[in-house]
């Protein structure tokens, strides 16, 4: 097993053998391009995120600007919205279903190193996957760390850092990230805290 069958294997592996730097290097080419793009231009802007990443829906939007380490470990589903400065260190897969929308400074990391010194100065790394659900809405400035698998219908609170796995249906939040409370049928009326629809369209 080389070492980027060992990297996509959650195993650990040195980042600069076995092409991995090639791939990173190619990769940060595409992401110059696209971050770089002129804006307006739509179709082009999703023609390069289908490019830069390994699957895709119909219909995505990435802000710019956009960094990942090889973009063909991410997978997003359809309606897929980032806002700016989204970082994914993607040497594990990273798997985001439908309608998912992510705040500006989300960070998700599946990259990690050992934590003993002489270990870590051996130049091993390992990346373990992040699974994110549909329907999910990713509050600014959140981190998702390896391993973590995110369920649908969830509210991750700005600010969070979030180190364990979170189930269906709950708002989370804090550092570490906790679940706070279920979503609930009552919260349908509300658009913020305890303000109401106005309109009736939302439903």
């Amino acid at each position: 097993m080389n070492h980027k069958e060992r990297m996509l294997a959650g195993l650990p592996y040195k980042p600069w053998l076995d092409g991995l730097g090639e791939d990173r290097l190619e990769n940060k080419k595409k992401i110059f391009a696209f971050n770089n793009l002129e804006p307006g231009n739509f179709e082009e802007k999703t023609r390069m995120l289908k490019e830069i990443l390994g699957k895709t829906g119909d219909y995505i939007n990435i802000e710019a600007p956009f960094h990942c380490d090889y973009g063909y470990n991410i997978e997003v589903g359809e309606d897929f919205f980032a806002n700016y400065n989204f970082v994914v260190l993607d040497v594990g897969k990273v798997k985001i279903g439908n309608r998912v929308q992510i705040a500006p400074n989300v960070s998700l990391y599946t990259a990690g190193h050992p934590v003993h010194p002489e270990s870590r100065n051996s130049g091993y790394e390992y990346g373990i996957g992040i699974t994110i659900g549909d329907n999910v809405w990713i509050g600014g400035n959140t981190c998702v760390l390896p391993g973590v698998t995110i369920g649908n219908n969830v509210v991750i609170g700005a600010g969070s850092v979030v180190t364990k796995d979170i189930p269906d249906n709950v708002i989370a939040l804090g550092n570490p990230c906790k679940v706070v409370r279920e979503i609930t049928e009552a919260d349908r009326d509300f658009y913020y805290k305890d303000r109401k629809f106005d309109v009736e369209d939302y439903k």
